[in-house]
């Protein structure tokens, strides 16, 4: 059976499918079982669940800028190859965006009103990102895992020991992270300018200060 080639509406008409899943429905995830349940509900302090809840919302919400991420760069990446990585590793991070959205209601958190925001911003990015050459595409992938890994770090120190449901889903989440980043610099992933990796760095700041609030 011969593979179907898609045209251009096709992928915009399967990105804008993959956006409404993103952010009113439910995306298509891997096999693979949530690492939360392996763990039972622990007494926490309406502190701890607060904090929890807020910082699991901030997860959620640079899920679903993933998903914008790699949308963005798939319609753009010049080599089939190239492209095929982007659409594996946004199935992947789907894992974790309906990971993370389960566990913000589970503490009582609601997820960002300002996700369309974040979704279409990083739909753009990504497509200029993917215009700009694949080896910066799979750059800006690694940089971009690079920095969640850091932000995963800061929220293992402040979540409570005992809130060992939320560490597990953060945990897998620093495995499959430096897994993208390795595969993208493996496929050619070009190391960005230092001016840009700040710039993402600060563009990430804004995200996740406004997001544990709204």
């Amino acid at each position: 059976m011969s593979n179907r080639n898609y045209s251009t509406v096709d992928h915009l008409l399967m990105n804008f499918d993959v956006g409404l899943r993103t952010l009113l429905g439910r995306p298509p995830v891997t096999e693979r079982p949530n690492p939360a349940d392996a763990h039972t509900e622990a007494e926490l302090t309406e502190e701890e669940r607060k904090l929890s809840g807020r910082l699991m919302r901030i997860n959620h919400s640079g899920e679903v800028s993933a998903q914008g991420l790699y949308q963005g760069q798939a319609l753009t990446a010049r080599l089939p190859e190239v492209r095929e990585k982007m659409e594996r590793a946004a199935l992947e991070e789907n894992d974790h965006l309906v990971w993370c959205e389960q566990r913000a209601r589970e503490l009582g958190a609601h997820t960002s009103l300002l996700n369309p925001v974040w979704y279409f911003g990083s739909l753009a990015i990504g497509a200029v990102a993917g215009a700009a050459g694949d080896k910066w595409s799979l750059g800006f992938v690694a940089e971009t895992e690079h920095q969640v890994i850091r932000h995963l770090d800061d929220h293992l120190a402040r979540i409570s020991p005992r809130d060992e449901k939320s560490r597990a889903i953060l945990e897998q989440m620093k495995v499959d992270e430096g897994h993208h980043a390795t595969v993208a610099l493996h496929a050619g992933g070009a190391e960005l300018p230092f001016p840009v990796k700040k710039l993402m760095g600060l563009m990430s700041k804004v995200m996740t200060r406004t997001t544990y609030w709204i």
